[in-house]
């Protein structure tokens, strides 16, 4: 029963659309219907202002943060790492806005760094600076989340945490590609940086 109230929990949180509600209190605008049409940190920057596309993925990545968090604090491991894809799921498929959300890549940073803060730290580290360089999100993310597996092995953190590290991320891929691939290229092309 505590596992199920914390994954549902977990879900509306996720739910939450910061860079929808950032567009109606700020410009008046569906983020929906503009840029590329994610309600992310990425669009929000493009569209509304740098300052709230930042703004965006801290809320963002703290749905993760405190989706996680409170799951260890009452439950298992086990428990956490469903919040986990809980808290994403609702980020990309927010119940209050008609299940059309994110791709989930701040909300998935936020619950990564609290199952493997130091694997996290590391790699953001390493990704920062081609990302400040070429303002490429997939670059970045592919820079962070593609070795973080190899990183966190290294490091002897459990074979669990090690496929979490896989699937998760795997899971925010398989949601950026169908969510782009029907997007006309120069839409395509805006999708991937943040400028």
């Amino acid at each position: 029963m505590v596992a199920a109230m914390l994954v549902l929990f977990s879900y509306l949180l996720g739910s939450i659309p910061s860079a929808y509600i950032a567009g109606r209190v700020l410009k008046g605008i569906d983020i929906r219907k503009v840029g590329d049409g994610n309600v992310g940190a990425a669009n929000a920057y493009r569209e509304i202002g740098p300052i709230v596309g930042v703004a965006v993925f801290i809320a963002d990545a703290w749905k993760g943060v405190i989706a996680v968090m409170v799951a260890q604090a009452f439950a298992s491991q086990l428990v956490a790492f469903f919040t986990g894809f809980a808290v994403v799921a609702g980020h990309n498929w927010p119940l209050y806005i008609g299940l059309r959300g994110g791709r989930g890549e701040s909300t998935t940073i936020g619950v990564l760094s609290v199952l493997l803060p130091q694997a996290m730290l590391i790699l953001l580290a390493v990704c920062a600076v081609p990302f400040l360089v070429t303002r490429n999100t997939m670059l970045a993310g592919a820079i962070l989340f593609g070795p973080l597996w190899l990183v966190a092995l290294l490091m002897g953190t459990s074979g669990a945490l090690v496929g979490y590290s896989i699937g998760l991320p795997c899971f925010v891929g398989l949601r950026h590609f169908f969510t782009t691939r029907h997007l006309p290229d120069d839409v395509k092309q805006r999708a991937i940086y943040m400028r």
